[in-house]
């Protein structure tokens, strides 16, 4: 079902306030998109099967390709029993200058009994003088599968522009069975002594994270952790790997967003066997 959610703001608003909401279901052996209600502008155009019916792939849309002052997004997907997903974005999400205003994306991600989700976005490029808010959300039941990253530059690092003016602030929890396996959240303005301080971001401009988690980690942890350690950054940027309660995580800290990107992407493909029972085949929409 496509559908547009009820418009409840006046059209003239001066700022985008978007919706999508994605809803997955395993009929037989295939995963179909069941619900995709969108308001305002963000979009996915149609459900993709690079992999077999067993995968459906969705690419995350939104025309306006950058998020002002005032603008709020609100983005979900729900996954229901066996269903297998991955989203991903086109290209890198921007978070323009603002003349005052905060600017918000809130994720809210539901994986049901025995289902899989992989969230590949793009990176995140924060605008000098941007104010922005990320909150995500993911909830799993106690026998799914996740495997996600979010990698965040500050700045234009092409134009020499570094995050001087602006706020941002991030908030990241996954749960499993109601209960928090990470928590994250963090804040900082411009020029924030945190941003050059060794126990921040000691001067960098690009940082990332990717999670894992799957039943199974535990017996496999110390194995994909020695896999994953013969890879490292082509940037030489630091980096680490550890395996805590029920989660995997990898962390990237310095100023390429594209080596941190292909970094994950070698993850990813060590991972994602042990994770979703799958070869990793790179997304088609990376290369375009």
């Amino acid at each position: 079902m496509t559908s547009r959610l009820p418009v409840s703001l006046p059209e003239h608003s001066p700022s985008w306030h978007a919706e999508l909401h994605l809803g997955f279901a395993r009929q037989g052996e295939r995963t179909v998109l069941r619900e995709n209600r969108h308001r305002g502008p963000l979009r996915v155009q149609k459900a993709l099967y690079p992999e077999g019916d067993a995968l459906c792939q969705a690419i995350l849309l939104h025309p306006p390709s950058g998020i002002a002052g005032g603008d709020h997004l609100a983005i979900s997907a729900e996954l229901g029993a066996e269903a297998h997903a991955q989203l991903t974005t086109p290209g890198a999400g921007k978070w323009y200058r603002s003349g005052g205003a905060e600017a918000s994306q809130c994720i809210a991600f539901s994986v049901g009994e025995g289902a899989t989700l992989e969230w590949l976005p793009q990176e995140t490029i924060v605008f000098d003088g941007a104010r922005a808010r990320m909150e995500t959300r993911v909830s799993l039941a106690a026998n799914s599968r996740y495997i996600g990253w979010d990698i965040l530059c500050l700045g234009r690092a092409a134009a020499g522009e570094r995050f001087e003016k602006g706020r941002f602030d991030l908030f990241f929890r996954v749960d499993r069975g109601n209960a928090p396996i990470w928590l994250e959240r963090g804040g900082f303005d411009g020029n924030d002594a945190m941003l050059s301080s060794p126990a921040g971001w000691a001067g960098a401009t690009v940082c990332g994270t990717l999670l894992c988690a799957f039943p199974e980690l535990p017996q496999q942890a110390a194995a994909l952790l020695e896999a994953c350690r013969k890879v490292i950054p082509a940037d030489g940027a630091n980096h680490g790997l550890s395996a805590l309660p029920g989660m995997l995580v990898a962390r990237y800290l310095g100023d390429s967003s594209e080596a941190a990107r292909l970094w994950f992407a070698e993850l990813w493909a060590i991972l994602r066997p042990a994770c979703c029972g799958r070869p990793a085949v790179t997304p088609r929409i990376w290369n375009t």
